[in-house]
């Protein structure tokens, strides 16, 4: 008990001495009525004020001011802005990283890989500033010149879940900086912390900005802090044009149907029921190594979590005995001990809700291999579990956001696909096979049907490089690489009229 009670105190002192040292000031996460815990030992470690919807109206308004000015600043200016941001990640990578692990839980090494994240992103902006090309078109009318450009769009709201606290706000924001957009964040009331820290950063980067020379206008990034009502107010709002929102289906689907009410953009990163295919000609210690941190990095709290595994007939027991017997091996604990793989469940909540999926595997014909019990009695942490299952029931067809793995046999390729795709999720895939046949078969227009589709590799631990999200309940969204950055600016078609005369498109006469 008392090893427990310093791990507590150490923990609270921790994230309050890395805020302190970004300039956060303590007023600020100290003396609220939203109260924050660590999932590490159920520590408090800040209480946080709560804004309203007045606060948020504010805010918008203050955001209208920040694109007027933001908008005309060159974008390869307001890509040096978001190169220098990255360079204060770099500097603040370790107490960042730490923040993380101490307010969500993942393990240290998953916490410096989240701000990794975010400063891959700032690069890839960097870059793309200098790449917001358009298109030219050949017009039909002689002496007419026709292009296709884009422009920023204006506020985007942005609404992030506690897994990845920090990376999917950098994955929309350096992307909308370049673009010309002001950023309104709404952290889950879960993990409010890293977005005070992220704003001080934020703060810092717009110091040296300005030292430089350059202009940058204030409220070009705000964090917004509470629950339902503060999102709702974001989302209702029709002077913020684009919502990115992460988080369940039903949240996506509420914020999608208020967005649209009011004929704005909605971009959703939603729910994740991700599906491993090994096949016989499988490398099966590759399958086994995949299928271990798919399914138990972050304690499987991941939208892309390996939650369904298809096995061959031929190599079922070989595979199943080797990954019962990794999961054996996994070392739950400390998410700050650098042994430890798998951290705490968020909260207690969660536990539930990991508890009663697996009593329903149960009563539906599974069988708990390993894994399911609590360990310890401080946070919610959790063995990951192995559930063999007759068939995809309707428990394996619904996400439970915690680590559990339902393991299936199949006899055919095509069984196997079809099995995958019959779920209402549609975020990542992949399979483990050396057969090419069976590879792009997989990735073709009659494989996978998800947004992700990887072929001996698992469904976890995207690339900033390759547009993110997925089809189907996933909301169909795309954030990070590719043309993504189209989200965040409005497409306008220009037709410049060269010539003396007044010619009309389609041969239309239309003379006086």
């Amino acid at each position: 008990m008392a090893e427990a009670a310093r791990l507590m105190k150490d923990q609270t002192m921790s994230a309050k001495d890395i805020l302190k040292s970004f300039g956060v000031a303590e007023t600020a996460f100290t003396g609220g009525d939203l109260k924050v815990h660590s999932p590490i030992d159920g520590a408090e470690i800040g209480a946080l004020k709560q804004h309203n919807a007045k606060d948020v109206a504010a805010a918008v308004e203050k955001a209208s001011k920040a694109f007027a000015e933001w908008r005309v600043v060159p974008a390869p200016v307001r890509g040096e802005f978001v190169r220098l941001y990255g360079e204060e990640l770099r500097a603040s990578k370790d107490e960042l990283g730490r923040l993380v692990t101490i307010e969500c839980g993942k393990i240290l090494s998953e916490g410096l890989g989240e701000v990794q994240e975010m400063i891959d992103i700032c690069d890839f902006a960097v870059g793309l500033s200098r790449q917001l090309y358009g298109l030219t078109i050949q017009s039909e009318r002689p002496g007419h010149h026709m292009r296709e450009t884009w422009q920023p769009l204006g506020t985007v709201g942005v609404i992030s879940a506690f897994n990845f606290p920090v990376a999917v706000w950098c994955w929309n924001s350096a992307l909308a900086f370049v673009c010309g957009d002001p950023v309104i964040w709404k952290p889950s009331e879960k993990t409010p912390l890293t977005a005070l820290a992220c704003q001080a950063i934020f703060e810092r980067t717009v110091k040296r900005f300005r030292e430089a020379g350059h202009k940058i206008p204030d409220g070009l990034s705000q964090v917004v802090i509470g629950g339902r009502e503060v999102g709702q107010a974001l989302t209702e709002n029709v002077h913020v044009p684009l919502i990115s929102a992460t988080g369940s289906v039903p949240m996506g689907r509420a914020v999608a149907q208020v967005v649209a009410g009011r004929l704005g953009r909605s971009l959703l990163e939603l729910g994740g029921n991700n599906a491993m295919i090994v096949t016989d000609s499988a490398d099966l210690d590759m399958a086994v190594r995949a299928i271990l941190f798919g399914a138990v990095g972050t304690a499987g709290q991941r939208c892309t979590t390996l939650r369904r595994l298809f096995v061959h007939e031929a190599v079922y027991d070989k595979l199943l005995a080797s990954v019962t017997k990794a999961y054996q091996a996994i070392r739950v604990g400390n998410p700050l001990d650098s042994k430890t793989l798998v951290g705490p469940l968020i909260d207690k909540a969660s536990f539930d809700a990991m508890q009663s999926a697996l009593k329903q595997a149960t009563e539906q014909g599974g069988k708990i291999l390993v894994g399911g019990d609590r360990v310890g009695s401080e946070g919610y942490y959790v063995h990951p579990s192995v559930v063999a299952m007759p068939k995809q029931s309707d428990v394996v067809k619904h996400e439970t956001f915690a680590p559990i793995l339902y393991v299936m046999k199949f006899k055919t390729f095509e069984e196997a696909v079809a099995l995958q795709n019959d779920v209402p999720q549609g975020l990542s895939s992949c399979i483990f096979t050396l057969n090419v046949r069976e590879a792009e078969s997989f990735l073709s227009v009659a494989g996978s049907d998800c947004g992700i589709a990887n072929v001996n590799i698992g469904p976890s631990g995207a690339e900033i490089g390759g547009a993110f999200g997925g089809e189907k309940e996933t909301g169909g969204g795309r954030e990070s690489g590719s043309d993504s950055w189209r989200n965040y600016m409005r497409r306008q078609t220009q037709t410049v009229n060269y010539s003396s005369a007044l010619p009309l498109a389609q041969g239309v006469v239309f003379d006086v």
